[in-house]
């Protein structure tokens, strides 16, 4: 395929963890960031140049440090290339570090973006792994590049001949031979992707405060182990989960969305956090989690209270000193968009 010069890439926010999936479910959201590469001439004297609209615009940094960019680099030294000049337009929707997978939009788009300049040379499943390597888990990065919900689980490397497990390699030869990722949730190389039926009436309700929860810090307060308990509890809720936003059931869905691996400990860094579920769940919400690392919410009710669970976690989070955007929200089911 031809090299092209300018490339957009529209990719959606996700919510992960959805209560007891933990670093291995996340949903695409119908809000979006947008970046657009433009190829700058070989004898232009700047080799990078960053220009940033929208939300929260100041904060995103515009050297050779910007997240999107170091994604771009990326995916040309997959290609064993040197990376082209490049001016980056970032168009920004998803607020930062609030759980929300902002920077799970700016590896996507960075990947793709580079790999549609280079000719797309790399299959969909390559930029995937490549995703899953920068971000460290798949379940914000899965959902942005595919959309709808996705659960990752990773294929344990096979027993070698001495008895000791051997990483997979990533390589191109491993790689190729793997299936393209399908609508049905095909995966390749060392990941499975499994697509997850979400029923029409489950709405979600993102509550998304004025203040910041680093990834880094929120990882911070969850313990080294956890009990043979707590890991039988958070399995039979994760599978009562994938069957309950399949069927909008609502009685599993209540129980489904409970988690003893990541939420107990993270609730303390949320001011008013349980007053906002409270307030949720006596709205009509059929439970509330965390989005991600935090600080933003996230109600799964139905559509006729959608508005009354917007209204009150809005409200019940004022009474904390909390300015909050609180709002019911669309699953993306297209995932990472390409126009040239």
């Amino acid at each position: 395929m031809p090299e092209t010069s300018t490339v957009t890439v529209t990719v959606p926010a996700t919510t992960a963890n959805l209560g007891p999936g933990f670093d291995c479910i996340g949903a695409a959201l119908s809000l979006y960031n947008r970046f657009q590469f433009s190829r700058l001439e070989p004898s232009a004297t700047e080799k990078l140049k960053i220009t940033v609209t929208g939300k929260e615009a100041a904060k995103v940094k515009t050297d050779d440090s910007n997240l999107a960019y170091l994604a771009f680099v990326k995916l040309y030294e997959h290609l064993n290339q040197s990376p082209p000049p490049v001016a980056i337009h970032i168009h920004m929707q998803v607020p930062l570090a609030r759980g929300l997978g902002s920077s799970a939009t700016a590896i996507v788009g960075g990947l793709v973006g580079a790999n549609e300049l280079a000719g797309a040379p790399l299959s969909q499943v390559e930029v995937m792994q490549l995703a899953i390597e920068l971000e460290g888990h798949p379940d914000n990065v899965v959902p942005a590049l595919l959309g709808g919900c996705r659960l990752a689980a990773s294929n344990a490397p096979p027993l070698s001949k001495g008895g000791l497990r051997e990483e997979f390699p990533l390589t191109d030869a491993g790689l190729t031979q793997s299936p393209p990722l399908s609508k049905g949730g095909q995966g390749g190389g060392s990941w499975q992707i499994c697509d997850i039926p979400w029923h029409p009436n489950i709405v979600p309700v993102v509550a998304i405060p004025d203040f910041e929860l680093s990834t880094a810090e929120a990882r911070k307060v969850l313990p080294a182990d956890y009990s043979k308990a707590d890991a039988i509890f958070n399995a039979a809720h994760l599978g009562l989960l994938v069957r309950a936003l399949e069927t909008g059931n609502e009685n599993w869905l209540r129980c489904a969305l409970q988690d003893k691996i990541h939420q107990p400990y993270r609730q303390s860094l949320i001011k008013g956090y349980e007053a906002v579920q409270q307030a949720a769940l006596n709205a009509g919400a059929y439970e509330m989690v965390i989005s991600g690392a935090g600080p933003t919410l996230l109600a799964l009710t139905d559509v006729a209270n959608a508005e009354a669970v917007e209204r009150e976690m809005a409200a019940a989070w004022m009474e904390f000193g909390v300015k909050a955007e609180v709002r019911a929200i669309g699953l993306d089911t297209q995932g990472a968009q390409v126009s040239l």
